[in-house]
């Protein structure tokens, strides 16, 4: 018997593959996002009302900046995450993916607790077994790879034990 809020899942996950969310879903959700943080404290996200969503603290790949994105994830066992750059379906990839890329020593935080973790990039061995657990979570998600033409970047995030070991 489906929980509601897998029926509710169903129901809203066609509506984010439309054009329209395609187009406002980049514009208006990262700032009502970081309204929602601040007003909470960080403790409650738009996204984690439907999904569980974390916010991926990394460093910029060329500037070496700071950087925060918030991301629906999958959880992976052993409090690992799956995190895809879908990016709406947009041709490139997501700032954020360069970055993991570059420096993969990131820290996210989940119900307001931060946390180290250590992303690798799941190979093409893996895809499918992480897509399907994606999709277990948010019906029709790998249709934002289909649309846009490229192959999503997906990567695992690790927590790390030692708290000095990501550089955030």
């Amino acid at each position: 018997m489906p929980t509601v809020l897998q029926v509710v899942r169903s129901a809203v996950a066609p509506l984010t593959r439309t054009r329209l969310f395609r187009a406002l879903g980049p514009i208006v959700l990262p700032p009502v996002e970081r309204l929602l943080a601040r007003v909470t404290g960080g403790r409650v996200q738009l996204s984690g009302l439907l999904v569980p969503s974390l916010v991926l603290h990394t460093v910029g790949a060329k500037s070496g900046a700071p950087r925060d994105i918030y991301l629906m994830y999958t959880p992976d066992g052993r409090g690992r995450a799956i995190v895809a750059g879908t990016t709406f379906a947009q041709e490139r990839h997501p700032g954020w993916t360069y970055n993991l890329l570059a420096h993969p020593d990131a820290a996210i935080t989940v119900r307001g607790r931060r946390m180290p973790v250590r992303a690798t990039p799941i190979g093409a061995a893996e895809r499918d077994a992480a897509w399907a657990r994606i999709e277990a979570q948010w019906p029709g998600y790998r249709g934002y790879e289909r649309d846009s033409g490229r192959v999503v970047r997906l990567f695992r995030l690790q927590p790390v034990a030692d708290p000095h070991h990501a550089s955030m």
